[in-house]
């Protein structure tokens, strides 16, 4: 309590209507420690800039810099309205409106889309209250209308930054849902700490999982760029043996990704323990690995890449009642690697 109150004696509180906007873009905000320092994006309906409707719209990071090495930002080369999801353009990599999006971010399932009725609401947790257009499956690559965004208030310390975001919803719904991203002192250490209150009537089952879009360096991923698990890995759907293959704990990239490369596979193996949400992503040619636990065990996973990004999509999954919460963390370590290069 008295760590949290010194946090907010020095917090800068804002709110979607009222974020300070910067003149040359959309609101933003920096954090570091010793050895860290990000960039983010402040969630804001009108001036942000991810408006999207498929990711959770706090703790955007667009860039990461550890001892000279990126690790987060753009994997797209532009921005376009009429593109679905994204489409290559000779050299260039264009992303819609749902999809351009940076870093670490998370997507939670709807509430109540499949009781809604055409021109009816739902919800998305860190999105907020969206209408729902038609009778057709819910389709997280569709922009949907935004008819309350709730409340977030924004604190802001030096080395940390939380968004609160409160909402009443239709059908019951509602929720408290706060999210940290803090950067641990004296180490090379990120947290995503995350509390979802239940204050609705109604009971919240949902998943969330986390993109963790990592453009290392801004290299393609290739030889000596390898992801590693604490279990054995198995897979119902291989990757492409010609660009990477799976050794034991270990996915392995066999051929530079070029093109239209795409290396993608269901993450199959782990346990019920929360221990196996722990994995690796290390590129020899950079020089320098990420490691990413969570405290609740996955209940799915997959791999998604690209030439410009390595995606790692861990779920868990989330069941309050009325008046319960829940709370957990991803920590991120950021290394060099010796001997590489």
């Amino acid at each position: 309590m008295i760590q949290r109150m010194k946090f907010a004696a020095v917090a800068i509180v804002m709110t979607c209507a009222s974020a300070l906007l910067s003149a040359a873009g959309p609101p933003e905000t920096a954090i570091s420690n010793s050895d860290i320092r990000a960039q983010l994006y402040l969630p804001d309906a009108k001036d942000g800039y991810y408006t999207g409707t498929r990711f959770d719209w706090s703790g955007v990071i667009y860039a990461l810099r550890y001892k000279g090495h990126d690790y987060y930002g753009p994997w797209y080369t532009g921005r376009r309205s009429d593109v679905r999801d994204f489409v290559y353009e000779g050299p260039d990599i264009i992303a819609g409106p749902c999809s351009a999006i940076t870093g670490p971010v998370e997507e939670y399932a709807p509430l109540g889309y499949d009781d809604a009725p055409p021109g009816g609401m739902f919800m998305k947790i860190g999105i907020g209250v969206l209408r729902k257009p038609d009778t057709e499956a819910y389709d997280h690559y569709k922009l949907y209308k935004v008819a309350d965004p709730g409340k977030w208030t924004i604190h802001k310390s030096g080395d940390r930054v939380e968004f609160v975001q409160r909402l009443a919803g239709p059908g019951g719904y509602g929720y408290e849902y706060t999210k940290t991203v803090r950067l641990v002192k004296g180490k090379p250490e990120m947290l995503l700490e995350h509390r979802l209150k239940n204050t609705g009537t109604h009971a919240i089952r949902t998943d969330v999982y986390n993109h963790n879009f990592l453009v290392l360096d801004h290299q393609a991923p290739g030889p000596g760029y390898a992801i590693t698990f604490p279990f054995e890995l198995q897979s119902s759907r291989p990757p492409d043996a010609e660009l990477a293959k799976i050794e034991g704990r270990r996915i392995v990239y066999i051929k530079t990704l070029e093109g239209k490369d795409t290396v993608t596979t269901p993450i199959e193996g782990f346990s019920a323990n929360a221990a196996d949400y722990d994995f690796r992503v290390e590129s020899q040619h950079a020089g320098a690995g990420i490691r990413v636990r969570g405290d609740k065990n996955m209940s799915k996973a997959s791999l998604w890449s690209i030439r410009s990004v390595v995606a790692v999509e861990p779920f868990i999954e989330l069941d309050l009642e009325p008046g319960k919460e829940a709370s957990w963390t991803f920590t991120y370590d950021f290394y060099e690697l010796r001997g590489a290069k």
